[in-house]
């Protein structure tokens, strides 16, 4: 889709549709007024009569509207005025592009970014707008024989800004809103692959071809490689699976080279079975999303790329599968990390821990400002938190109120969990220096302490995905966090953020 922005009056506007909002009492809003006016008091009298009382989700279709050079104009109900968020803008923007593409409208002006949201600047509402416009035109069909066609789709959106000295931010917001829509859809994109095609063979040739686009520099390494760095816990989990495993690195080098990077670490176990501790038949295929934290760091250095943000950044994947077999490791092996640190595998379900701790060992080589690992780590978080937030856990309070505001900024929102030394008891081993599992209960918390045991060197974060980073159901799919919270984060972090 092709993306504008211009600074006009919505009646004089020359497309398909013009799309302005109305709030609950049927109330409008501003480009509505100036609407209205040029037809005369057509927009208000349809209002008053209660074809459009202004409910949040609710869109009326008007065509021929006189006074306008447009050949639609779509009202968007935006709820009530003093409640009016972020949420509530980006569920107008949402229905807004869905309902623009039943109509056939080929292209369309969008007066919503006008409007006031409470903290929030215009490049908040146009990045935003972007982020979401494209998050709802998304399809994964690449496997279907029949594609689901849609009737003329909507191929250019023009988003409206109010004052013409806006134009400049507008501008840079929206490319920085496209980037980090186009790092979500790769993420999404890996994520729906089936696991026979997204293996970790497959993943690292994705990131060859990202390090050739990008000009990134980029490092394969294999069983080998990590056999004589001593990832004998990451390669405990691979000893089951027919796929070799990898560790994947790629660096970003937006800034001079004494500048300390960013390290962005990914669990990428593309599919997971549980190994020797079996997992139940019921959704296991859900289990090929097991690498979206693979997935949504890749996505993240694309946007970061795309933007050329000037900062170092480097990301790191070790990528493996899950299986069971005749040499898969046991409940009751125990293996060395790359740390020297000895680990009792008390269950070979608790997999994403074993391959993320070799690689947080191996991210001390870049000497890094700050590392932050992404992993659908515990189904322990889903229970806490359900799909609404992340688990966030630090080392650093400092750290952990940065990608919370980054999280509250881009609507991808984090809860911060405690990490206090209590839990670490939990995981003690009679026979190693420790156990991969905690027990039954604060499981989220005790994954994080396990991590927690190996980033001691630098300033360090985990994000716990395993609720937020797709959905069952009907609306089956990965979701593309936590592209968003990672990328407003950074873009904070150098100075763009607007």
């Amino acid at each position: 889709m092709e993306f504008s922005i211009k600074s006009g009056s919505p009646e004089k506007q020359r497309s398909a549709c013009v799309v302005v909002g109305v709030f609950e009492s049927r109330k409008l809003t501003l480009p509505a007024e100036l609407l209205d006016k040029a037809a005369n008091g057509y927009i208000s009298d349809i209002v008053r009569r209660g074809d459009m009382e202004g409910k949040s989700g609710s869109t009326l279709l008007l065509h021929n509207v006189p006074g306008t050079l447009s050949d639609r104009v779509l009202l968007v109900g935006l709820g009530k005025e003093k409640e009016f968020r972020e949420k509530e803008f980006s569920n107008a923007i949402r229905t807004t592009v869905k309902t623009l593409n039943d109509t056939g409208a080929f292209d369309a002006s969008i007066f919503l970014t006008e409007l006031a949201v409470k903290k929030r600047s215009v490049a908040w509402r146009v990045r935003q707008t972007a982020i979401v416009a494209l998050d709802a035109t998304y399809r994964f069909d690449q496997f279907k024989s029949k594609k689901d066609e849609v009737r003329r789709p909507l191929r250019k959106l023009t988003l409206g800004v109010e004052r013409r000295n806006e134009l400049a931010l507008a501008e840079e917001a929206l490319q920085q809103g496209l980037a980090i829509a186009e790092g979500m859809a790769l993420a999404k994109n890996l994520g729906n692959l089936p696991p026979n095609v997204c293996h970790p063979s497959y993943l690292a040739e994705q990131a060859r071809a990202m390090a050739d686009e990008f000009k990134l520099d980029c490092q394969i390494l294999e069983r080998e490689d990590m056999d004589k760095l001593g990832m004998h816990s990451l390669l405990s989990v691979a000893r089951g699976a027919h796929q070799p495993p990898k560790l994947i690195v790629l660096s970003y080098k937006g800034a001079k080279a004494s500048e300390k990077p960013l390290v962005l670490v990914g669990k990428g176990v593309t599919f997971d079975t549980g190994g020797i501790s079996l997992k139940p038949a019921a959704e296991m295929d859900e289990m090929k999303y097991d690498m979206c934290g693979a997935a949504g760091v890749l996505g993240t250095l694309q946007a970061v790329a795309r933007m050329q943000l000037p900062l170092n950044l480097t990301v790191i994947v070790p990528a493996t599968e899950n299986m069971p077999g005749g040499n898969a490791s046991r409940p009751g092996d125990i293996v060395a990390s790359m740390s020297g640190q000895t680990i009792e595998i008390l269950n070979t379900d608790a997999e994403g821990r074993l391959i993320l701790c070799d690689a947080l060992t191996y991210a001390e080589r870049f000497d890094p400002d700050t590392v932050i690992d992404v992993a659908t780590l515990t189904g322990a978080c889903v229970v806490a938190l359900a799909g609404v937030a992340s688990g966030l856990f630090a080392n650093k309070d400092a750290l952990a109120r940065e990608l919370l505001d980054a999280g509250d900024e881009a609507h991808d929102r984090a809860w911060h969990m405690p990490l206090w030394d209590d839990y670490q008891e939990l995981l003690k081993s009679p026979f190693a220096d420790m156990a991969n599992i905690g027990g039954r209960w604060g499981g989220a918390i005790t994954a994080a302490c396990f991590l927690s045991r190996f980033t001691k060197k630098y300033d360090w974060a985990h994000l716990d995905i395993a609720g937020t980073a797709w959905k069952s159901g009907s609306d089956k799919g990965a979701t593309g966090r936590p592209v968003p919270l990672l990328t407003h984060y950074i873009l904070q972090r150098a100075g763009k953020l607007n």
